[in-house]
């Protein structure tokens, strides 16, 4: 007997998400759901794209407001595309049916969800023009404004924003040995909330496993699944692999 994949709860969430109706806790919690099912990743891609081809025809309309659901959901469906990189890296399964691991390409910024075009914890102006610097290709001077601002911030889940969003575009764009400077920022701070930290752990683990570190990954994903949050399940995939690799050396 073939399981049905049919998830209509799932299905119902990747939906509110393409249409940019989950907050930040329940996309990452998506996420954390997605990462287990091949099928509905790929659901979710196609629902992603097909809305946008649709929305790109109704945008044909000159009018103020169709332009303005135009740039939205195609921020949506880019989102759908870049978080899905953020989250799931690369797995693959050898012809043992063994899970193998890579780091995540890019790190996706967190845009979209709203509509001017953030995500609703995206609060800090600062950090949304360096967003939008980056998003348009102007990545050093987005890199410098953080850079400032982290210098003149004392308070520590504003100081962990600033380091997580400058240690992304320091990644997104190869320079590794300054993003584990700036996510080791976002691990060192206390008081900060459970999602910021957990992130600052998952991104600095695929730091250190894009330089080959892989000891030291395996000790940030591992306190990543110690958190028990959206990146947990995951994070535990990513330690197993590791942990096979290392210890087979």
């Amino acid at each position: 007997m073939i399981e049905s994949k049919i998830n209509k709860d799932l299905e119902r969430k990747i939906d509110l998400y393409v249409n940019g109706e989950l907050d930040a806790e329940q996309t990452d919690e998506l996420w954390a759901e997605l990462i287990q099912d091949e099928y509905y990743m790929d659901y979710m891609k196609s629902v992603a794209n097909v809305k946008a081809v649709i929305d790109r025809k109704h945008a044909d309309k000159p009018t103020s407001k169709v332009y303005t659901l135009r740039k939205v959901v195609q921020y949506a469906a880019a989102a759908a595309v870049i978080l899905i990189a953020a989250v799931v890296g690369v797995m693959n399964m050898n012809t043992a049916g063994d899970f193998s691991v890579s780091p995540v390409a890019q790190i996706g910024l967190d845009v979209v969800r709203s509509t001017d075009g953030f995500s609703a914890t995206v609060t800090n102006e600062v950090i949304r023009r360096a967003i939008r610097m980056a998003t348009d290709g102007e990545v050093e001077e987005a890199t410098s404004l953080l850079q400032a601002e982290l210098k003149e911030t004392t308070d520590p889940q504003l100081k962990a924003e600033i380091a997580l969003s400058l240690g992304s575009i320091q990644y997104n764009s190869g320079n590794y040995s300054s993003s584990i400077e700036n996510f080791s920022i976002v691990t060192a701070q206390e008081d900060i909330d459970v999602l910021t930290l957990e992130k600052g752990y998952w991104f600095l683990g695929n730091t250190y496993f894009q330089l080959d570190r892989l000891q030291e990954a395996e000790v940030a994903f591992s306190k990543a699944y110690e958190l028990n949050g959206a990146y947990s399940r995951v994070a535990k995939t990513y330690v197993d692999a590791l942990d096979n690799v290392l210890s087979s050396r």
